[in-house]
């Protein structure tokens, strides 16, 4: 019998570096490139911000005085028509204009519901075409286009149904317009720049917010139709940029196995000579192809649901993406039930989100994801609560609560944006984080009918938004740690890092 010691020991050969590795390799360090690339297409977020909360000014219930005596008459709908009028023209508010205040809750909340269900309807519809047959770029380009097409055509509105279904459509567009923003721009730069980024459209929807007030306000004798008209028509000057100066994710391109358009990108963004690259990169042909063939419009979906620990991850962060929802939509949409001026009232709320795009910029990098997104929400939620418990002789400390819970709700949003982004592979990634928008989305739906009940109650509509946020925040705690680990590009990869942390555990 041979003497196995004199047997020949197979050379070891080294690892096969991941997609995520290689791609760092050839990115190299943050550049001028990179750069010009983040904050081109996070400018979308300005065009989202503007879309959502432009019913707080369109559809704002007007002032009104009266033309005889009637000063113990709070509610003018108990008076006679011709005994009050507007204090300015009718056609500044689509409630005035189309004769709605004195319309029950649906209908008055009905434009604004409508918004959302369009954007439910779009995460349904196109979630999974950015991670299958469109990418981050083209997908991004068509939601911009169909939400800003949709605006412009709103002024053409003849009454609240038509309106309503334009805003249904303009939902649908802009379901997943940041989603690939926020994905096309983290996945264009290193791991080391990838939590900065993503904060950059936070940033630059905190600025699409401050500028309604500032564009309400210029218009604030105009027709509500203005307010449109000078927020859609820019954004479809965007989109011609995006069309010719954005370009699609190098990882994207890879994982479809379109490995000759992926180095073209790499050499446009990349600060390193990645001149041998290709050779690199076909190590990764035969499962790229096989992604690439499998991968069809809702199999992410369906991928994410074959696995429990993807399950759980997924409805974990729906729950706390709904409750979020709620707060983060709804206490904007609210601001007008307080006695308090709603430009000045909008502005302050805006304000609140750019500190907290600062600190999730500056800090996303030393912040446990986890613990939080869980410490934020139970902020949000007492505060909330607290404008309901406290009396109206504490009516500054009120407003300082209300800034205080939505504060604590976007900076919670925000991590939570970055929270996903780390918790899924690059397969579904981008189906991931439009669920999770769309269960936000799921929570705005209910908001206008919860703003229109507590329009007589001042703070009512924020204890609901309290009690939620609580409840709903607590389901962090089902989600694994991520901060500092690498994203996986594969179902596979991350089940198995996913197994080696339980083991460890």
């Amino acid at each position: 019998m041979a003497d196995s010691s004199s047997t020949p020991l197979l050379p070891k050969h080294p690892p096969v570096p991941s997609l995520d590795e290689t791609l760092e390799r050839y990115i190299g360090d943050f550049g001028w490139a990179q750069l010009f690339q983040a904050f081109l297409v996070s400018f979308a977020w300005v065009f989202d911000a503007q879309q959502i909360f432009i019913s707080v000014f369109t559809d704002a219930e007007p002032s009104w005085h009266c033309t005889e005596p009637c000063a113990s008459v709070s509610d003018f709908c108990q008076l006679p028509k011709g005994s009050w009028a507007w204090d300015r023209a009718a056609d500044t508010s689509i409630v005035s204009e189309w004769n709605l205040s004195c319309a029950g809750y649906f209908v008055k909340s009905l434009p604004a519901s409508s918004f959302f269900i369009g954007s439910l309807v779009g995460g349904v519809v196109l979630a999974t075409l950015a991670d299958s047959s469109l990418g981050r770029k083209n997908m991004l380009l068509l939601s911009c286009l169909l939400m800003s097409a949709t605006g412009t055509f709103t002024i053409f509105s003849p009454n609240l149904w038509i309106y309503s279904g334009l805003r249904f459509v303009s939902g649908i567009g802009r379901a997943t317009l940041v989603t690939c923003a926020l994905v096309l721009s983290t996945e264009l730069v290193g791991k080391r720049w990838r939590g900065q980024v993503g904060v950059i459209g936070f940033i630059f929807f905190t600025l699409g917010f401050l500028s309604l007030p500032v564009i309400a306000y210029l218009n604030r004798d105009s027709s509500w139709k203005y307010v449109y008209l000078w927020t859609s028509i820019p954004a479809l000057l965007y989109c011609f940029l995006v069309l010719f100066f954005v370009l699609e994710s190098p990882r994207w391109l890879m994982v479809r196995g379109r490995k000759e358009e992926a180095v073209a990108t790499l050499k446009s963004i990349g600060t390193v000579n990645i001149n041998s690259s290709f050779s690199d990169l076909m190590a990764f042909e035969e499962e790229e192809e096989e992604i690439s063939t499998n991968l069809n419009l809702f199999s992410a979906i369906r991928i994410l649901l074959e696995k429990r620990w993807a399950m759980q991850r997924l409805s974990a962060v729906m729950i706390v993406g709904f409750g979020l929802g709620m707060v983060y939509y709804g206490m904007p949409l609210a601001l007008g039930n307080l006695p308090f001026n709603l430009y000045w009232n909008v502005t302050f709320n805006a304000l609140s989100e750019l500190p907290s795009s600062l600190i999730a910029l500056f800090f996303i990098e030393r912040l446990n994801r986890k613990s939080s997104v869980l410490a934020l929400t139970m902020i949000s939620g007492v505060c909330s609560i607290m404008c309901v418990v406290i009396g109206e002789e504490w009516r500054t400390v009120k407003i300082g609560l209300e800034l205080v819970s939505y504060f604590s709700t976007c900076t919670a949003f925000d991590i939570l944006l970055i929270y996903n982004i780390e918790l899924f592979p690059t397969t579904v990634r981008n189906s991931a984080m439009a669920v999770l928008r769309q269960s936000a989305a799921l929570g705005a739906v209910l908001c206008p009918v919860i703003v229109e009940m507590g329009r007589g109650s001042g703070y009512l509509s924020y204890g609901v938004f309290g009690v939620v946020t609580i409840s709903c925040g607590l389901f962090v705690g089902c989600l694994p740690e991520t901060k500092g680990g690498r994203l996986c590009d594969t179902m596979e990869e991350e089940e198995k890092k996913h197994r080696a942390a339980g083991s460890s555990a």
